[in-house]
């Protein structure tokens, strides 16, 4: 990778990166010019040429690489990405010894000390993502770190720094054994078919273990539910497993209907007793009032971005719109899962699109529970960004 080179950090952003901010951003450093090759080590300096940091130039939205240490001699090699592994190893040690939760994150990027790059576990099989051309340069090392710290069934990797957004790879498999197709993993005992080597999604987005679990434990029995930007269907197949009456399940990609299908079927539950529909979720709002349909429960999980013939939403604009539509399908003491994962906003930002909907609505509210990212999705609290996860459960009261 070539020598390391020296980086000036603005005078503004100083205090944040010795407080330890893990994010390098082009407006943070007076010369990134100096650097052009991603996986370039870097060491942050101030004007008086005082070391700040140690880290790596890699291209992430709009980071340009992560600070990795504070300590300048520190060398990116095996034993460094060894050390950080085994203390995220150890802090998911009640998951590895759970057998009825046997999916969960091994490795949270800054969150465990290297930004750019998460590990995930289905059930012996690994599966990691890298989100730069920086932090790739360091694959060998960070799977040899791996393979020396756990048994690896099979490895896959997902790269997540295609150009234009496209996922980039007909193959993710690297080494061991391949996982059959479906893989059968287990969430508080509830199945889920995944596909190792399906592209940049295998079929379940893992940090939504908690939410899944308390629909399926304190919100579903006896209840209507629909289910909006539904994907596969995991918060419908966790609310019938609850004892949900019904659930409607809605997203406007065509394969939802038989990833929806399948993950029923792997739990036992006949997917002819519920509806699944694919549809913008938009024109099912408008369906819903024009028939007068109302659910106890409204699951919204959408994208941070999603584009339709007719629609484009992005919540950090179009949330409190969003949330409006499902108040007036939800019924009276009903209750509203509003989940978003866009990192623009918090939970404070969040909390005012509930109130502006409800207001405009002329209906009322009380918050019921609220959630951030379970606890193998560690995260630091110098890096706010990183808990980007923000779900509420509100009740409808008039």
């Amino acid at each position: 990778m070539g020598k390391n080179i020296q980086l000036k950090v603005k005078s503004s952003f100083v205090k944040n990166i010795k407080v330890g901010y893990p994010l390098i951003t082009e407006d943070a450093i007076l010369n990134m010019k100096d650097v052009k090759e991603e996986g370039t080590i870097i060491e942050l300096v101030d004007d008086n040429q005082r070391f700040l940091g140690k880290g790596y130039y890699g291209k992430q939205n709009k980071g340009r690489g992560w600070v990795l240490s504070q300590n300048q001699h520190e060398l990116f090699d095996v034993t460094f990405f060894e050390k950080k592994l085994k203390l995220a190893i150890e802090h998911r040690t009640s998951l590895f010894n759970n057998p009825k939760t046997t999916a969960f994150r091994v490795f949270n990027g800054e969150g465990d000390g290297v930004g750019g790059c998460t590990i995930d576990f289905y059930a012996g099989y690994y599966v990691i993502s890298w989100y730069s051309e920086g932090v790739y340069k360091f694959k060998n090392d960070i799977i040899q770190a791996l393979t020396k710290l756990v048994d690896v069934k099979g490895l896959y990797e997902k790269k997540r720094f295609a150009s234009q957004g496209t996922y980039m790879e007909d193959d993710d498999f690297v080494s061991g054994e391949k996982a059959p197709e479906p893989l059968l993993v287990k969430e508080n005992d509830i199945n889920f078919a995944v596909y190792l080597n399906d592209g940049a999604m295998v079929g379940i987005f893992l940090d939504q273990r908690d939410v899944r679990k308390t629909i399926h434990d304190s919100y579903s029995k006896g209840k209507s539910v629909l289910n909006t930007f539904s994907y596969t269907g995991a918060f419908s197949v966790a609310a019938v497993l609850g004892g949900a009456t019904r659930t409607t399940s809605v997203d406007l990609a065509n394969r939802s209907k038989s990833k929806t299908i399948e993950q029923f079927s792997v739990n036992g539950i006949d997917f002819e007793a519920q509806d699944i529909m694919v549809e913008d979720v938009f024109h099912y709002f408008k369906y819903a009032v024009r028939k007068q349909l109302k659910f106890d429960l409204v699951i919204l999980d959408p994208p941070s971005f999603a584009r339709s013939k007719k629609h484009t939403f992005s919540a950090g604009k179009d949330y409190p719109d969003l949330l409006m539509q499902a108040i007036s399908i939800t019924e009276k003491k009903g209750v509203i899962v509003a989940s978003s994962n866009c990192s623009t906003f918090g939970m404070t930002k969040f909390k005012g699109f509930i109130e502006k909907a409800f207001k405009q609505t002329g209906s009322t509210y009380k918050i019921r529970e609220e959630f951030s990212l379970p606890e193998d999705y560690k995260t630091i609290d110098e890096f706010k960004e990183g808990n980007y996860l923000k779900v509420v459960f509100i009740e409808k009261l008039t």
